[in-house]
C-alpha cells in the first residue's frame, strides 16, 4: 500500500512549482502512456490498476482503485499513473542553422502547445522552440494533446528574440498582413513562428522575422486557430522537400 507521504508527493505534482522542484512530471492517459513507452520513454515510476492493459515487460507498482483515486490529478481516475523525469535540453549554438523549426511565441493554451508539437512531428520538423511564457511543457494537458510526439520531437525553451536574431535561415512569421504562404519559394531550412491567437507575435519576435506570411482567407472568419494555421504553413514548406 502507498504511504501518506507517497500519496501527498504524487498529488503535489499537479502543480508546476512542485514539478519543477522535484524534476518530475505526470501522465495518466493510458493511450498517451502507451505512446510514450513505445517511443522509448523510461518512466521513473509507474503505478497501475489491475485494469491497465499496458505491456507486461514494464515494471509497475500495483495500486487499488481507491489508491489511484487518491493520487490521480483527474476528476475520473485513470488506470495508470506514470511519473517521468523532466529534461530541458539546451538549444546548441547555431541550433537553427539547418533544418525546419517550429517556434511558439507566447502560446499559453496547453492544448494548442501540445497540438503544435504534434504538428511538428507530423511534418517531421527538426525541432520545436518554446518561448518561456508558453504553457508549461510538462503539464498533463500539453503532454496529452501532443500524444507520443512529446517524446519524438526535440523540444527546447529559449529566449525567442535572441534566438531568432542569431538564426542564419529565413524566419517566417505568421501574420494576417503577410505574404501569401502559397507563393513561398522552396525552403529546405527555415523557422516558422506562430504567436498567440489573441496578441499575435510579440514585438521582439516581430523584429527578428525576415518575412511575414499569411493563409489566404476566402470566408468571414476573423482568424484561424494557432495549430491549424501552423499546420497549413508547415504543409506548404514540406511539399517542396518531402524529406
Amino acid at each position: 500500500m502507498l504511504t501518506k507521504a507517497q500519496i501527498s508527493r504524487l498529488r503535489s505534482l499537479r502543480e508546476k512549482k512542485p514539478r519543477e522542484t522535484a524534476g518530475l512530471y505526470v501522465v495518466e492517459n493510458p493511450k498517451v502512456v502507451g505512446e510514450l513507452l513505445a517511443a522509448g520513454v523510461a518512466f521513473a515510476e509507474l503505478y497501475a490498476a489491475s485494469t491497465w492493459d499496458g505491456p507486461a515487460r514494464f515494471a509497475r507498482t500495483p495500486v487499488s482503485p481507491e489508491e489511484m483515486a487518491r493520487i490521480s490529478h483527474l476528476p475520473t481516475p485513470s488506470s495508470v499513473f506514470a511519473v517521468g523525469k523532466i529534461s530541458r535540453p539546451t538549444l546548441p549554438a547555431g541550433g537553427l542553422a539547418r533544418g525546419l523549426t517550429l517556434a511558439l511565441d507566447g502560446i499559453q493554451d496547453p492544448g494548442n502547445v501540445g497540438t503544435l508539437i504534434r504538428v511538428a512531428d507530423w511534418f517531421a520538423f527538426d525541432r520545436v522552440v518554446l518561448s518561456p511564457d508558453c504553457a508549461d511543457l510538462f503539464s498533463q494537458k500539453v503532454i496529452n494533446a501532443s500524444m507520443g510526439s512529446f517524446a519524438r520531437v526535440k523540444i527546447h525553451t529559449a529566449d525567442l528574440p535572441e534566438t531568432l536574431v542569431a538564426a542564419t535561415v529565413p524566419v517566417l512569421g505568421c501574420d494576417l498582413g503577410g505574404d501569401d504562404v502559397h507563393k513561398l519559394p522552396p525552403l529546405r531550412d527555415a523557422v516558422v513562428v506562430i504567436g498567440g491567437e489573441g496578441r499575435g507575435l510579440s514585438p521582439g519576435v516581430r523584429a527578428a522575422v525576415s518575412r511575414f506570411v499569411t493563409i489566404p482567407r476566402y470566408g468571414g472568419a476573423e482568424s484561424l486557430n494557432a495549430a491549424v494555421a501552423a499546420a497549413i504553413v508547415c504543409d506548404n514548406l514540406r511539399r517542396a522537400f518531402p524529406r
